[in-house]
């Protein structure tokens, strides 16, 4: 997940990332960056020639931003359900778009939409090494270990 610059600017980091830990995500990456505009070309490459490339990638450059990247069971669902749908003022209240958003340009957060481009964009933004393995304390309380495997 990445937090726009709008996020960081209006200071809505660790509302939202406690949002995430309280559903009972793990955060195993976190990190401040400001994208150059080759990185956020290339990121954002699957909507060049779009009518709104130009003023996102102006936008995603405009500031910092914090990558994270997060795991739990059907944690690319779980993100984007919570993050709600693109444009603030059409979002569901109750989800980070929802509360925080009120732009259609701006809109807070960016989420990858399958596993696959999840895996994709961690490879673009973090090395191996900067991804924790680590089980918190609360996921035997999160999720039903019984079977072995989160239920």
């Amino acid at each position: 997940m990445m937090l726009k610059p709008d996020a960081i600017e209006r200071g809505l980091v660790g509302r939202i990332l406690a949002r995430l830990e309280a559903k009972g995500l793990k955060i195993v990456a976190l990190k401040m960056v400001r994208l150059d505009r080759a990185l956020a070309e290339h990121h954002y490459a699957p909507h060049k020639g779009k009518d709104f490339y130009e003023p996102l990638i102006r936008f995603v450059t405009s500031g910092p931003m914090v990558l994270t990247v997060l795991d739990g069971k059907g944690s690319v669902a779980v993100v984007r359900k919570m993050m709600g749908a693109t444009f603030g003022p059409a979002a569901e209240p109750g989800t980070i778009r929802g509360d925080f958003g009120m732009s259609n340009r701006f809109n807070l957060v960016h989420g990858s939409d399958s596993p696959e481009t999840a895996a994709r964009e961690i490879a673009l933004f973090f090395r191996p090494e900067e991804l924790i393995d680590w089980q918190p304390a609360a996921w035997p309380w999160t999720y039903d270990f019984s079977t072995g495997e989160p239920v």
